[in-house]
């Protein structure tokens, strides 16, 4: 299966015009079975295979068998790098020293993910570090979906014999700007084609979370999870109280939600068993925030590898900064300074067990 999947990227990459021809396919491997791929069309993770509770190799992040369908779907974001900023920013509008900024509108009335033309869309350049590291790097020019500054991003990627997919990301600009960067893997840790995701288990280290608006944008509360539908503080499965009469989930027709995680530093923030596989995912990050997205806006539109995106048949936990930050002062600052190091770091780790 990851032999036919191989061929036909190299053969869609070759074929498409303005995307890397096939050397720039990249594929790290480690000594337990793990395997990823990559391609520079958004610096952007195609697969991730893991043996499940049976040894059985498992295809747990969704995605398409050719580089074209990533640039012509109508979900783009599958295992993209997210930029310049990840998530919403409400009206595409903010002021950074007294200077308004208006981005490319295309969320409702919001940007989503760095507007029409985000990271994803953009053909990155990468480098082969070693076999079980790659990089990528884009340059945005000043004004690139009416974001300020011309700004240098790069994302490393790294498989150890931990099975940990590290992602490490920097950033440096020439004029005062706002970053934002994340990767949007959709995961099914059953296995891409297995059906409903409602039944994972899930864990989030976050006593707060921040609502939104009809229109998602957060209203600047940071709100307790506790005695609501969105405390995972202790394991439950993902579908459990996803029907519930809560304002919130009518809004987001689901979790769609940023959660304030506890603690600060590299430090693990999340945990996901597949109920079917086995397979147990834990994500570190260095990151204030965490968004949880259970996918509800899958809408059967897109053919994967195996089958449809069919709704809530996979999920994303995307570490980040908060949603809309650039317009709420309260929220941790999005703001990178000329000369200044944008840095973070977050990692999936993956193994099997019986529960939670």
């Amino acid at each position: 299966m990851k032999l036919t999947l191989t061929i036909v990227l190299l053969i869609s990459i070759m074929s498409c015009t303005n995307v890397p021809t096939s050397r720039d396919l990249y594929t790290l491997k480690n000594k337990n079975g793990l395997e990823a791929v990559f391609t520079p069309v958004g610096a952007r993770l195609v697969s991730l295979t893991v043996p499940d509770k049976n040894g059985t190799p498992t295809g747990v992040v969704v995605g398409f068998d050719s580089v074209q369908q990533y640039a012509t779907s109508t979900e783009p974001y599958f295992g993209a790098t997210i930029g310049r900023y990840g998530n919403r920013i409400a009206k595409g509008k903010f002021t950074l020293d007294g200077t308004s900024y208006q981005l490319t509108i295309n969320n409702g009335p919001n940007t989503l993910h760095g507007g029409t033309h985000g990271f994803q869309s953009k053909s990155w350049t990468g480098t082969q570090i070693n076999d079980r590291a790659v990089s990528f790097q884009y340059l945005s020019k000043d004004g690139d979906e009416g974001f300020p500054g011309n700004l240098t991003a790069k994302v490393t990627y790294t498989l150890t014999d931990d099975n940990e997919l590290k992602m490490e990301y920097e950033a440096g600009t020439d004029k005062k700007t706002v970053v934002n960067l994340t990767n949007h893997a959709f995961f099914n840790l059953n296995g891409e084609g297995s059906g409903t995701i409602e039944n994972h288990l899930l864990q989030i280290d976050a006593g707060a979370y921040t609502p939104v608006d009809s229109t998602l944008i957060p209203t600047g509360v940071i709100a307790p999870v506790q005695g609501t539908p969105f405390d995972f503080t202790s394991p439950h499965r993902i579908g459990e109280r996803i029907q519930a009469a809560d304002t919130q989930l009518i809004y987001g027709k689901g979790y769609d939600h940023n959660y304030v995680l506890n603690g600060q530093g590299m430090r693990e923030v999340a945990s996901v068993l597949g109920d079917k596989s086995g397979i147990y995912m834990q994500v570190f990050t260095i990151e204030p925030g965490l968004q949880f997205y259970s996918g509800n806006f899958m809408q059967s539109k897109n053919k994967l590898r195996t089958g449809m995106d069919d709704f809530r048949t996979a999920f994303c936990l995307e570490t980040q900064h908060f949603p809309d930050s650039p317009n709420q002062p309260a929220f941790p600052s999005t703001v990178l300074q000329p000369g200044a190091n944008y840095h973070t770091a977050s990692i999936y780790k993956f193994s099997v067990k019986k529960g939670l």
